[in-house]
């Protein structure tokens, strides 16, 4: 397997994970309702499915996060790893009902502009 194809199949399963924690996490808190120190708030988390989707997407992400840190170069793949925060704005649009300011769509635009960037001079560096 080609590094590109690699790195590509690599980042997006990492992306899958983190979104699909922060999603779940997003609906955990809707069926637990406000947190509140109580043994009846701990049960109700305790029973909430998608609060054990969430520690399966930090299992699925560590195990690939790892894996791309063994082969990738940090400084990209770091920045890469924050991509979920982009697809959770855009999966919360449909799935919450939320909706985009002109502002978190700048934001988005920014880090996905600075990901290609950090990619871009690491794949210069590589070739100098």
């Amino acid at each position: 397997m080609s590094r590109a194809r690699f790195y590509a199949i690599g980042f997006a399963a990492l992306l899958l994970f983190d979104s699909w924690t922060q999603v779940s996490f997003k609906l955990a808190t809707r069926r637990t309702g406000e947190f509140t120190p109580t043994a009846a708030w701990l049960e109700t988390a305790a029973l909430t499915p998608w609060l054990y989707g969430a520690v399966a997407g930090y299992l699925g992400a560590f195990l690939a996060w790892m894996t791309l840190l063994k082969h990738a170069p940090v400084g990209p793949a770091f920045a890469a790893s924050h991509l979920e925060v982009v697809t959770v704005l855009i999966i919360s649009v449909p799935l919450f009902g939320e909706r985009l300011t002109l502002l978190q769509i700048a934001g988005a635009v920014c880090i996905v502009a600075g990901i290609v960037l950090l990619s871009l001079s690491r794949a210069t560096l590589d070739h100098v």
